[in-house]
């Protein structure tokens, strides 16, 4: 049995050239997480935005969505900068994010939070390893993920703190949220 052989770290591109592939596959997963992120909020916001019930919750939910549409914008920026080409499937996250976020928001304000703590979850982890992968090759995509995970961070501890784990089925439903965003990962980096 033989071993493979360790990844061979590449120099990223300089801005406005075409980035390495393992760089390129970073830029690409997170400008699709991101860009998934907001929908999930709009969903959430277009059911619980409407009502007086969701007020403390949809205004937590905004002040996220908020960051995340900073996200969005600045991995905007990467994709273009590094000529990175996004993932062909942003049809099917923008279906799919509104609709995760309608769902769980039509299940209660709790279980928005659970499907916030679970999707946080995901990408601590995703932005954890992809900084241990980065190591120094790109200081730039290093900074900017460590600064966007803590802000993951304190989404989830914000959910958290809102009831998330309150939320009815609250393992299965984030089981099956956390199973869904890792297959998003996955199918993002590569398509």
């Amino acid at each position: 049995m033989t071993s493979a052989s360790p990844a061979r770290k590449r120099r990223p591109a300089p801005p406005g050239t075409k980035a390495s592939d393992d760089i390129a596959a970073m830029i690409r997963v997170d400008h699709a997480g991101e860009y998934g992120a907001v929908r999930i909020y709009e969903g959430q916001l277009a059911v619980l935005g409407r009502t007086a019930k969701g007020g403390e919750t949809a205004a937590a939910i905004r002040r996220m969505a908020q960051q995340e549409q900073h996200h969005l914008k600045t991995f905007d920026a990467l994709i273009n900068e590094r000529c990175v080409r996004p993932t062909a499937l942003e049809p099917v996250w923008r279906l799919a994010g509104f609709a995760l976020g309608a769902a769980t928001a039509l299940m209660g304000e709790k279980a928005a939070m659970a499907c916030t703590a679970a999707v946080e979850e995901v990408i601590d982890s995703h932005y954890a390893d992809q900084l241990t992968r980065l190591g120094d090759a790109d200081a730039k995509l290093a900074k900017t993920v460590r600064e966007f995970r803590a802000d993951e961070i304190a989404h989830r501890e914000a959910a958290i703190a809102h009831g998330a784990e309150e939320a009815p089925g609250y393992q299965a439903l984030t089981g099956a949220i956390k199973a869904g965003c890792r297959l998003a990962i996955a199918l993002s980096t590569r398509i």
